[in-house]
């Protein structure tokens, strides 16, 4: 820790000295001071925490983050290119910058409209730096690029980007738009000169991303290599003479050029960078004061605010400020809703889109609404990877009150995701058909052995019957309601009790064999996951599953299991990393298991757990900025917000929380009424002894979220 504050203080230093004006007119970083924006950027290599030493040549897929400028679920995320084809484009270890992307989620995808500021280039493009002149915050990211002799500071805005190039000499000024790179193939690209001083164009992938571009010195010339043309580039050749920074204002659009025009000029129009960098400090302030603790280590802090930091910056906005987006059938329509990217339900739907709804509701509203969107178009509601979340997501929102959607419309979508084969459930004829899915008989299975998934999806769908079910309780849907409900009880039908696991099936029914629970799959019976780490999940229905482990005693043997039986280090599937005995933190299908002791009255054994992965597997090693495993989209961070905070959605589709011991000895929630839920744990211990909630001690483990809505208090006794 103590090296990564002495870290943090040398880039603030650093900065001031290359840039005097920086800190001038800046707010007050109260909470934002302990996001570290690097957090999630370096590889994790110890075999120890891994569960296997890596391959030659393999970087873990741990991580995976940008340090660069964002606002809360924006559409530009400008940030630093280091590695093409990576995940979020920025590893730690690099020592070469290529450009600075406008786009960026952590999967392999998007990182458009590449920009790098040149002087006197070379070939092939790019820049050596170094961490020492290095420095980000929420809203802002700083470097100096050493073989071009730039500083570059960027900020950003909803929908757009601002870029200040501090060159050492104001003659043989150049940038670069390499517009045919991206983390996605570009199959063509645009850029034209429109006025003395400004540029538009579009990169296009599977969908065209616009720009339109304003500087503030004049263009001498626009150098087009290959228009088009998958090895092409542009470079922009500025006026000698001006001094002072060079500045670019850009903005972006999924519609048009124009739009994009529209949207800088709302967004930035003639404001400085310092106004542009001060707002989305303020707004970050705003957003990460809605949690505020006390007591606590520092690293703790910092690792509560950068990851609540991170649970922020996905689902990104597709709409301009005139209301248009791109719609799923490929039309230009606008909306008097903020359209948004899918989330990235498979993994998001347990933690993270709760936490949204807590926080940011309104977004939650029109990412719904966004999804329904999709389902009106296309006919279900989105899915993403694996499950049908969208589902537990949707209705997670409506049974804690935001309601202000088209509730029975949806429904009726979630209805036919449920039933209608050839749409967002895989085999969900079979599902119905048999209550589970079967995978074919393979010979020899190995990890990347692609099949149905059959464990996994029946499992999902299972908990995604129960989700939809909810709704239709609410709505008086008695006859859906009774059929979802039974069908939730699917889960049970993929329990092998001779051998006491989840085990997968073929279409006659028989178990598949041979049966190794600790191998790990991407797609064969599993999703990225082994035996042991998906027979802990029905988070509806725990007590069903602590029955089919023959009661208490049973179920507490076999999840003592889970965390010690070790690892066999030549079972590797990268993703499928970071072990506690069986149990799997870096990747999600397993995130509710450390928590399933508290279903048998051993609230002890899962705090144990939970606390080793707190302050062991977050912000680790050498430079403490790794992690433990993929963010995806944030659910990582989300985990450590709740487990950390004390309160977890063990469920996500019910309107509660389960109670853990918080790291903190004061949490104060800002609820979106503006009251104030505050979690206090006045003693030294972990092990919960009592929980009371407004002076009262209740039965059990959880709150309602009517506390959320109303504010309370809530102590949790340890000892």
């Amino acid at each position: 820790m103590m090296k990564n504050l002495i870290k943090n203080t040398v880039h603030s230093t650093l900065l001031a000295l290359l840039t005097a004006t920086t800190g001038l007119g800046q707010p007050k970083a109260v909470y934002t001071k302990y996001v570290n924006t690097f957090i999630g950027t370096a590889p994790l290599t110890d075999p120890k925490i891994l569960g296997y030493k890596l391959p030659e040549g393999w970087r873990s897929w741990a991580g995976l983050t940008f340090p660069g400028s964002s606002l809360p679920n924006a559409m530009v995320q400008l940030s630093p290119m280091t590695e093409y084809g990576s995940g979020a484009g920025y590893e730690y270890e690099d020592s070469v910058i290529y450009g600075f992307t406008h786009t960026n989620k952590g999967h392999w995808n998007l990182c458009n409209i590449p920009i790098l500021p040149l002087s006197n280039p070379g070939s092939p493009f790019g820049s050596r730096f170094s961490h020492q002149k290095e420095s980000s915050a929420p809203g802002y990211y700083q470097v100096y690029l050493d073989d071009y002799q730039v500083n570059v500071r960027l900020t950003s805005t909803l929908r757009c980007g601002y870029h200040q190039y501090s060159y050492q000499k104001n003659t043989n000024r150049q940038i670069l738009f390499d517009l045919a790179k991206a983390n996605n193939k570009i199959s063509n690209w645009s850029i034209e000169q429109v006025g003395p001083a400004d540029l538009q164009g579009f990169q296009q992938t599977g969908e065209k991303i616009y720009f339109y571009a304003r500087l503030n010195t004049n263009i001498e010339k626009l150098e087009e290599k290959q228009e088009g043309a998958p090895s092409g580039y542009a470079i922009v050749h500025l006026a000698d003479g001006r001094p002072g920074p060079v500045e670019l204002k850009i903005g972006l659009s999924f519609v048009s050029t124009e739009n994009a025009r529209q949207n800088l000029d709302a967004e930035i129009g003639t404001q400085s960078f310092e106004t542009i960098r001060q707002d989305a400090t303020q707004q970050w302030e705003k957003l990460l004061s809605s949690i505020q603790v006390k007591g606590g280590s520092e690293k703790q802090k910092q690792m509560l605010y950068s990851s609540l930091y991170r649970s922020f910056l996905w689902p990104a906005l597709r709409s301009d400020v005139n209301g248009d987006y791109f719609d799923a059938s490929k039309k230009v329509v606008k909306a008097d809703f903020a359209y948004y990217t899918e989330p990235s339900l498979w993994d998001t739907y347990r933690n993270k889109d709760v936490l949204l709804g807590l926080i940011s509701p309104q977004v939650t509203l029109d990412v719904i609404k966004s999804m329904k969107d999709v389902g009106d178009k296309k006919g279900f509601i989105p899915t993403f990877f694996h499950g049908d979340h969208g589902a537990s997501s949707i209705a997670g929102a409506y049974l804690r009150g935001l309601d202000q959607f088209d509730v029975k419309g949806t429904y009726q979508i979630l209805l036919k995701n449920a039933n209608v084969e050839g749409g967002a459930r895989p085999h969900i004829a079979e599902y119905k058909q048999k209550g589970y899915i079967s995978d074919p008989d393979v010979a020899r299975p190995h990890v990347e052995t692609k099949a149905h998934a059959g464990v996994s999806k029946t499992l999902e769908y299972a908990y995604d019957d129960y989700s939809v079910a909810q709704i239709a309780k609410s709505l008086g849907d008695t006859a859906n309601y009774r059929i979802l409900m039974a069908r939730s009880k699917n889960y049970k039908n993929m329990f092998d009790p001779s051998t006491r696991f989840m085990r997968g099936r073929l279409a006659n029914g028989d178990w598949i064999t041979p049966f190794d629970p600790q191998y790990p799959y991407y797609e064969y019976m599993y999703r990225e996951a082994n035996a042991w780490q998906v027979s802990f999940f029905a988070p509806h229905d725990m007590k069903g599953l602590i029955e089919l482990y023959g009661g208490p005693n049973g179920f507490e043997s076999k999840l003592d299991s889970l965390f010690t039986v070790p690892w066999n280090p030549n079972h590797i599937a990268r993703n499928v990393e970071t072990m506690v005995g069986q149990y799997c933190h870096g990747n999600q299908p397993d995130h509710e298991a450390p928590f399933a002791y508290h279903f048998i009255g051993k609230p002890g054994k899962s705090q144990k757990i939970l606390d080793h992965i707190l302050n062991n597997l977050y912000g680790i090693g050498d430079d403490g900025l790794a992690l433990c495993g993929m963010d995806d989209a944030g659910e990582m961070s989300a985990w450590y917000v709740f487990s950390a905070l004390g309160l977890y959605p063990f469920s996500a589709t019910d309107p509660e929380y389960l109670v853990t011991a918080p790291l903190f000895d004061e949490v104060r929630w800002k609820t979106s009424t503006g009251n104030w839920l505050t979690i206090r744990k006045p003693g030294q211990g972990r092990a919960i002894t009592a929980i009371n909630v407004n002076g009262k001690k209740i039965n059990g483990y959880f709150i309602p979220h009517e506390l959320f809505k109303n504010g309370g208090q809530v102590e949790v006794l340890t000892r």
